[in-house]
């Protein structure tokens, strides 16, 4: 079943206009008597029945109210350091298929000067994390937020359980040893680096303000690649991505 984005519902009545009306008729064919699903952009998904379409607007009565979501138990925000070229669209992309749910350009001392004008509109960014949002079946969209500097982090901590820093210099500690508070957290933060990582004064100020400096191993990553594998890990940890697990009778049955 399709899925809109639009924010325009009023008594379970729901209107999609722009680019969405072309895909829907031109790309789609989708004619008058056809099931949907529609989603207010605030996490609440209906279901309904196309009543009307045109080149300007497609009306649907929505004559369901789906309780179940397809969001992730985690909230998870990445702070990501801004990297060069087209990059960030690929973060918004995956990120958004994978869960997050806020995404923040962080503007670091190793940021370089013409980066950091690009990212003055961010509406690109964010028409592909709507545009990512409606292919991954989503329930909410990922926000993005304006670029902030490190030092107004301690700000954004507060508001996090956990708050887990991937920096390639760190040994030992990595997420398997922050398994029991990735557990027991829901709001949790990632803070990651761009092109050349973090200076060590940085580290020691995310540290000084109760980050966790964590490993994920011997190898580099890249920067558009750290905080999609993270957050991979982390949802197969606490969030839906691991499916249903065998209750431990079971698991131990089929190794006898």
């Amino acid at each position: 079943m399709h899925k809109f984005f639009t924010q325009d519902i009023t008594e379970m009545t729901a209107r999609i206009t722009g680019d969405d009306v072309k895909h829907a008729w031109k790309v789609l064919r989708l004619k008058e008597g056809d099931r949907v699903l529609v989603n207010d952009l605030d996490g609440q998904d209906y279901q309904g029945e196309i009543r009307s379409i045109n080149k300007t607007e497609v009306v649907v009565s929505l004559d369901e109210k789906i309780a179940q979501t397809n969001e992730s138990p985690l909230e998870l925000t990445i702070f990501q350091g801004l990297p060069k070229g087209q990059k960030m669209e690929l973060v918004c992309q995956k990120l958004t298929e994978l869960g997050a749910v806020r995404l923040v350009p962080l503007i670091t001392q190793r940021v370089i000067p013409e980066v950091r004008s690009e990212y003055k509109k961010l509406d690109r960014l964010r028409r592909i994390t709507l545009e990512a949002g409606k292919q991954s079946m989503r329930s909410r969209i990922m926000k993005v937020a304006e670029p902030i500097e490190l030092t107004e982090l301690e700000q954004e901590m507060r508001g996090l359980d956990l708050i887990l820093v991937p920096y390639e210099n760190q040994e030992g500690t990595g997420l398997a040893g922050c398994e029991d508070e990735i557990r027991a957290s829901r709001r949790i933060g990632i803070v990651v680096g761009p092109e050349g990582g973090f200076e060590s004064s940085e580290i020691q100020w995310l540290q000084e303000n109760g980050a966790r400096i964590i490993t994920l191993g011997p190898r580099i990553l890249r920067t558009e690649t750290c905080a999609l594998s993270v957050v991979s890990i982390l949802q197969y940890i606490a969030g839906d991505m691991a499916g249903v697990r065998p209750a431990k009778e079971e698991l131990h049955e089929s190794r006898v």
